[in-house]
C-alpha cells in the first residue's frame, strides 16, 4: 500500500477493496481505528482471562550476549516455535480484520509474514547486549530494514497489501493504554495540558507563518503546521480532511513526518542522557516533539520508564487537540476561501460542525483511554502487574511490524519533487523550532518551576 493510500485509509475503511460505499457491510465500513480497538481489546481480554485462570503465557526470548546464547537460546527449536506461534496468532488476528473489511487475505498474509520475519530480525539484532549498550534497540533496526526495502527494492503488490503502519501502531497503542494508569495522568495532567496548549499554538502559527514566507500555499501550510505542532500523521490527516486537501500533499507530509522521526528518536534520547536532563523533563520533551505515540514510546525506552510515562502523557495531552483543530481549521478555511499557487480559489471545505470533529477524531484514543481506565480502577494492582510483561511484549511486536512498514512507506525521492522542496525545508525548520521551544517549556512545567515535579516512580 502506498503512503497516500495508507494515510487516507486512517479516516476511512481499513480496506476499500473496490467496494462502493453503498454496498459495504457494517464490518467493511469500520475504520482501521475501530479495528485497532477491536484487536487490542481481544488481546488484552485474552491475556487477562488466561492469566487469571492460572495459564502461564511464554513469549519468545530475544536478549543475548554471546554467539552461544544466540544459537542455544534465541535460535533454539523451542524459541523458534514460540516465534512462529506468536506470528501465527498475530497473522490470524490481522487477517480477520482484513478479511471482514473485504480485503485480499491471501496477499495480506504473504506480505504480513515477510514483514513479521523482518520484525523478528530487528528484535534479534536489538537484543544483543553490545548493541543495546549503545541505546540501539529493535525500533532503529526495524526502521532501517524498512527504509532499505522501500527505497532500494521495488515492493510487489502482495507486500504492499500488508504495509499498514497506522493500523499496527494503533493496535499497539490500545495495548499501551494498560500501562498508563489514571493516577499518573492525574499527577502530570495539568503540566501536560498547559504544555500542549503553549506548544501546539506557538508551533502551529510559526509553521504557517514560515510557509507563507517561503511561498508555500496555505493548503500545504495548514497540513504541515498541523503535522509539526500536534501529532504528525494523524494531525495531517485531520487537517487535510477538514479542508478537503490535496492527497498528494498529504502523502508528502506523511513522508516528511516518517523520515524526520528517524533521526529525532535517536538523537533526542541521546541528548537527554548526554546533557543529564532529568527523565521526567526528557520524557515531556520527547512527547511534545516526536510526532507519534509509538515513536515517543520507543525513544522513551532508550531513556527509562519514567521518560516513557511522561512522554506518553505529554503526547496524549496534545492528541486531544486533534478534534478541536479539525473544528477550528474547518471554520477558518470555509470563511477564508484560500487560493492556490496560481491564485485560483481552492475547493470549498466541508461545513464545520460536531460531525467533522467526530469523524476526524482518532478512535483508537478511545481504546487507549478505556484500557487505562480499566487497569486503573477495575482491576487490582496485583492483576495489572501480573499481565504487564506479557502485554508489553505483545505491544512491542505490533510496533516492530509498524516500524518495518513505516520504513517501507518513507520515499526519499518525493521530497524534492513538489514545490521545489520548499515544503520540506519549511517542515524541517518548524520542527527545529518545535524542538527548542518544547524543551524550554518542558523544563518550566515539568521541572518544578510552576508545578510540583510529577512522581512516576
Amino acid at each position: 500500500m502506498s503512503t497516500q493510500n495508507n494515510a487516507s485509509g486512517a479516516t476511512g475503511a481499513l480496506t476499500d477493496a473496490g467496494i462502493t460505499p453503498e454496498k459495504k457491510t457494517f464490518l467493511q465500513s469500520l475504520t482501521e481505528d475501530w479495528w485497532a480497538v477491536i484487536l487490542g481489546t481481544i488481546i488484552i481480554a485474552t491475556v487477562l482471562y488466561l492469566t487469571n485462570n492460572g495459564t502461564t503465557i511464554t513469549l519468545p526470548a530475544y536478549k543475548w550476549a554471546t554467539s552461544e546464547d544466540l544459537f542455544n537460546k534465541i535460535l533454539s527449536g523451542q524459541n523458534l516455535l514460540l516465534i512462529l506461534e506468536t506470528g501465527v496468532i498475530f497473522l490470524a488476528l490481522a487477517s480477520i480484520a482484513i478479511g471482514l473489511s473485504g480485503g485480499n487475505v491471501a496477499r495480506f498474509a504473504a506480505g504480513f509474514s515477510l514483514i513479521y520475519f523482518f520484525a523478528i530480525i530487528s528484535f534479534i539484532i536489538g537484543g544483543n547486549k553490545n548493541v543495546s549498550y549503545f541505546g540501539l534497540e529493535y525500533v532503529v533496526f526495524a526502521l532501517l530494514i524498512g527504509i532499505f526495502l522501500g527505497n532500494v527494492v521495488k515492493l510487489p503488490d502482495w507486500l504492499k497489501e500488508a504495509v499498514r503502519s497506522e493500523f499496527y501502531i494503533k493496535t499497539g497503542l490500545v495495548i499501551l493504554g494498560t500501562t498508563i494508569l489514571s493516577a499518573d495522568l492525574i499527577k502530570a495532567g495539568l503540566p501536560g495540558i498547559v504544555q500542549a496548549v503553549i506548544v501546539v499554538t506557538a508551533v502551529w502559527f510559526f509553521s504557517l507563518w514560515l510557509s507563507r514566507r517561503l511561498k508555500v500555499d496555505d493548503e500545504f501550510g495548514v497540513i504541515l503546521a498541523s503535522a509539526v505542532s500536534i501529532c504528525g500523521v494523524s494531525a495531517a490527516i485531520v487537517a487535510a480532511g477538514a479542508i478537503n486537501g490535496d492527497k498528494r500533499k498529504l502523502s508528502y507530509v506523511t513522508t516528511l513526518v516518517l523520515i524526520m522521526a528517524i533521526p529525532m528518536m535517536i538523537i533526542q534520547p541521546w541528548a537527554v542522557r548526554y546533557f543529564h536532563i532529568p527523565d521526567v523533563i526528557g520524557g515531556a520533551w520527547l512527547g511534545g516533539t516526536l510526532d507519534t505515540t509509538a515513536t515517543v514510546t520507543a525513544a522513551g525506552d532508550l531513556v527509562g520508564p519514567i521518560a516513557v510515562k511522561a512522554g506518553v502523557i505529554a503526547k496524549f495531552s496534545q492528541n486531544v487537540f486533534i478534534g478541536v483543530a479539525a473544528f477550528f481549521i474547518a471554520i477558518w478555511w470555509a470563511y477564508k476561501k484560500p487560493k492556490g499557487e496560481n491564485g485560483e480559489v481552492l475547493v470549498k471545505a466541508e461545513s464545520p460542525g460536531l460531525k467533522i470533529v467526530w469523524e476526524r477524531f482518532p478512535k483508537f484514543v478511545l481504546g487507549f483511554v478505556a484500557a487505562s481506565l480499566v487497569f486503573s480502577f477495575l482491576l487490582s494492582p496485583a492483576t495489572a502487574k501480573s499481565v504487564a510483561p506479557t502485554l508489553n511484549g505483545l505491544r512491542t511486536v505490533w510496533f516492530a511490524i509498524a516500524f518495518i512498514s513505516i520504513g517501507m512507506e518513507a520515499k526519499f525521492s518525493s521530497l524534492v519533487k513538489l514545490q521545489g522542496g520548499r515544503p520540506a525545508f519549511t517542515f524541517v525548520t518548524a520542527q527545529i523550532f518545535n524542538i527548542f521551544w518544547t524543551l524550554l517549556w518542558s523544563y518550566i512545567l515539568f521541572g518544578g518551576y510552576l508545578f510540583p515535579v510529577p512522581d512516576f516512580k
